[in-house]
């Protein structure tokens, strides 16, 4: 039976409501109806889910990595109650102008997923709701996803230069397509 791809999901407008205020504790954490499921769906059929997130607000010392901590813990809490698990989470936690590789729309998160896992780019399904996800997830080879949840309706009309995207309502339509393939 061949490897299930990779799923890389960008947090914020794909598994939970994005603010642009920055999301800061866990209380401003609250998931998109049915991305629980969703993911609970995806680690149902057997594909292993990573988290990809700029979470700059600690570059801008709007929180630190404690409570980015207790942000995920109610996150992974919230996602394993639905019955789904979340693999691991990588972040940038560098501010725009700090010149890192890792922050999208650059490839490195996506680089450190697959150096961790040992599995190429192109064994890997990323699925965000902004342009910067799609750019980052092509920049190294994988194939991305657009949700329209969050970011991803203006998204939708901004990346005509990208070629072989698959866009879905949300995260749920999403797993929905991925579970009607033959051998789910």
């Amino acid at each position: 039976m061949a490897t299930l791809p990779l799923i890389v999901l960008d947090r914020d407008g794909v598994i939970n409501h994005d603010s642009s205020d920055f999301i800061k504790s866990p209380d401003e954490w609250r998931p998109l109806p049915g991305s629980l499921e969703a993911i609970a769906e995806l680690t149902r059929l057997g594909y292993r889910i990573v988290i990809a997130s700029n979470q700059s607000g600690i570059g801008r010392n709007l929180f630190d990595h404690t409570m980015l901590d207790k942000i995920h813990e109610k996150m992974t809490r919230s996602i394993a109650a639905a019955g789904g698990s979340i693999s691991r989470i990588f972040i940038c936690p560098h501010h725009p102008n700090d010149g890192c590789d890792c922050r999208k729309p650059l490839p490195g998160l996506f680089r450190q997923i697959a150096d961790h896992y040992s599995v190429s780019p192109e064994q890997m399904i990323a699925v965000g709701d902004s342009l910067r996800d799609l750019e980052a997830a092509q920049a190294c080879g994988s194939k991305a996803v657009l949700v329209r949840t969050g970011n991803g309706l203006a998204t939708e009309q901004s990346f005509q230069h990208l070629s072989d995207i698959e866009v879905y309502d949300d995260l749920a339509g999403f797993s929905k397509a991925l579970s009607a393939q033959p051998g789910h």
